[in-house]
């Protein structure tokens, strides 16, 4: 513990010997860190959670989303489909800001909240950010509503199919029932009745069919690719952060100055040892004999 007592008094003791270096250098970062803070251009921040479409026509245990999970993940970092949300708000791929959209464009799958992708992405102004999020979503549920158009389609027809033969049976149910009501010969009213029997039951399962494809056709479980909330712009920058930028501008200044003021008591010690020897090794001059 001694020891630690002088290393420390020691170290003081040199910072103060070395003052004007320390505080040279800790002044130079942090005057470099005030000029960066003003050079520096803001960034603002989104964040976006996105639920991928789907259209739940498809067969039994297959997925009904529109594209899966990873896929939609690897689509979003394409560079060409970063160049047409881009293009779709105005900007060349070129632009500073297209520039800055494709390098902080992140994508998080959250495989277990729906599934839903979580995207953040930076701008150079709150509107800009949400702007191009909602530019993103907005393109990517253009490509999903081209892949689910054929078996939306193919829904939407079979379930006018199975509307038609309900209504079919229901008229063939109507004229048995009209059969069986108005008599006739012996076997025609036991005939009537089997046969409308076996129409109820045919009516029982078409009824069941369409309710099902129905539902699965219902916004509930065929939908497009949207956001799931609004996104979330805050109205300041994250970038640059003053309180951060300034606490590790003084953290690296106070550690710069430090090692300045070590270097240059290290350099004046070898400077002066280096006299020392110099001095201490000079050759002695001759005595001169004196003579009578």
């Amino acid at each position: 513990m001694e020891h630690d007592d002088v290393y420390l008094i020691d170290m003081w003791r040199l910072l103060v010997r070395e003052w004007t270096w320390f505080v040279a250098v800790l002044l130079l970062v942090l005057a470099a860190t005030f000029a960066f803070l003003h050079a520096a251009r803001p960034q603002w921040q989104a964040t976006g959670w996105i639920q991928i479409g789907q259209v739940d026509t498809a067969p039994t245990n297959q997925d009904p989303k529109a594209e899966p999970l990873q896929r939609v993940l690897e689509r979003l970092q394409l560079v060409a489909f970063q160049d047409d949300v881009a293009n779709s708000l105005g900007f060349s791929h070129d632009a500073p800001a297209a520039g800055l959209y494709r390098r902080s464009l992140k994508a998080e799958p959250l495989p277990y909240a729906g599934p839903l992708i979580k995207l953040t992405l930076r701008g150079y102004s709150q509107r800009q950010v949400s702007q191009f999020a909602t530019a993103t979503v907005a393109q990517l549920q253009a490509i999903h509503q081209r892949i689910e158009a054929i078996p939306l389609a193919r829904g939407h027809a079979r379930l006018d199919e199975l509307r038609k033969e309900l209504q079919a049976a229901l008229a063939d149910r109507d004229r048995l029932q009209q059969a069986v009501a108005g008599g006739g010969g012996a076997s025609g009213p036991v005939l009537a009745s089997a046969l409308l029997s076996s129409k109820n039951q045919e009516i029982h399962s078409l009824q069941q069919t369409e309710s099902e494809l129905a539902d699965r056709l219902s916004a509930t479980y065929t939908y497009d690719t949207s956001l799931m909330w609004p996104v979330y712009a805050p109205a300041n920058p994250v970038f640059p952060n003053p309180v951060l930028m300034w606490a590790v501008g003084l953290v690296f200044g106070l550690f710069l100055a430090t090692v300045a003021a070590i270097a240059r008591n290290a350099l004046r010690r070898a400077t002066a040892r280096k006299r020392a020897l110099t001095k201490g090794i000079q050759p002695k001059k001759p005595m001169v004999a004196l003579t009578d």
